[in-house]
């Protein structure tokens, strides 16, 4: 980590750690955009992205665009880009994937950070003209992203591999509550079947009987004995039909609800938990480095 902030190391952070534990820290800034880049870091990768968003500015500008005000929200969770007046969330940018930020050292307006992109993985480079308060938030985004990856290690980075051990040994119970509960409901089926193929039978020795003759009067005589199949129980009704299995949640042999990997309460742990510490472990590990450059490098990019 303290490689990431080498050119800062010599300076106190700009806030409580509250601050942004907590709550959030507002800037308000003008957007120029953002643009695909090859690498995560470089002040040459962040200085091209920066000309190329610069130049079309001009150009929007000169057809009469002005440049769009947001408003950024900096904390342990990341980097919010808004809508000033709707407070809509523009960008939503986590601080493990942002890996390089920089602060023109002759202008004092402009900032830029890459960031990795959630849905297509392609490093992005947001640049930012700020009144007078680029450094400040160079400064304020290190400091989250430091907090951020020491509140990763307080809350179970470390424990990493304990964790992925616990979502597949939770995998597993499920698959095997699935396997029983199936197991129960064959052995259940053949119960039933066995059942119906008892009162049906006749006795064992028994000859099939025939149909029974009539009197004088075409009728059949009476027979004290009937069919077993039309004898009522001893209560005089049928039997209860056999109760189907109930369809509330089930529960483990510890009274614990199953494992559902598409609802999960805060201490479950979902399927894709090794894919998602394994990015932010990743990502924290990187760092986040820090730098003041010089964007400025001809008339044209002096004012956006």
């Amino acid at each position: 980590m303290n490689r990431a902030f080498s050119r800062k190391k010599d300076k106190t952070w700009m806030h409580a750690p509250e601050a942004l534990s907590k709550h959030f820290i507002p800037y308000n800034a003008k957007f120029l955009g953002s643009t695909e880049v090859e690498q995560p870091k470089g002040t040459e990768v962040v200085r091209d992205a920066v000309r190329k968003l610069k130049f079309a500015r001009h150009i929007k500008k000169s057809e009469g665009q002005k440049i769009p005000k947001v408003e950024l929200q900096i904390s342990i969770y990341g980097v919010k880009i808004l809508e000033p007046k709707t407070k809509e969330v523009q960008h939503n940018c986590q601080l493990h994937r942002i890996s390089f930020c920089a602060d023109d050292k002759t202008d004092k307006r402009i900032f830029t950070f890459i960031c990795k992109d959630s849905e297509s993985n392609k490093h992005l480079c947001y640049v930012f003209d700020s009144e007078k308060c680029a450094e400040e938030i160079t400064l304020t985004i290190g400091q989250a992203f430091d907090l951020a990856y020491r509140k990763f290690l307080e809350s179970g980075g470390k424990d990493v591999e304990t964790r992925k051990q616990i979502a597949g040994l939770q995998k597993r119970i499920q698959d095997l509550e699935t396997e029983n509960m199936e197991l129960k409901n064959k052995v259940q089926d053949l119960e039933n079947q066995l059942r119906i193929t008892q009162v049906s039978a006749p006795p064992a020795g028994s000859m099939t009987p025939k149909s029974p003759s009539t009197d004088i009067f075409d009728m059949i005589p009476f027979s004290p004995i009937s069919h077993q199949s039309s004898m009522p129980t001893r209560n005089g009704t049928q039997p209860p039909p056999v109760p189907s299995r109930s369809t509330e949640i089930k529960r483990d042999l510890f009274g614990a609800e199953p494992f559902d990997p598409f609802n999960c309460g805060a201490a479950d742990f979902p399927p894709d938990i090794q894919s998602k510490l394994d990015e932010m472990q990743e990502g924290f590990k990187m760092g986040l480095t820090l730098e003041g450059t010089v964007f400025c490098l001809d008339p044209l990019d002096s004012r956006c």
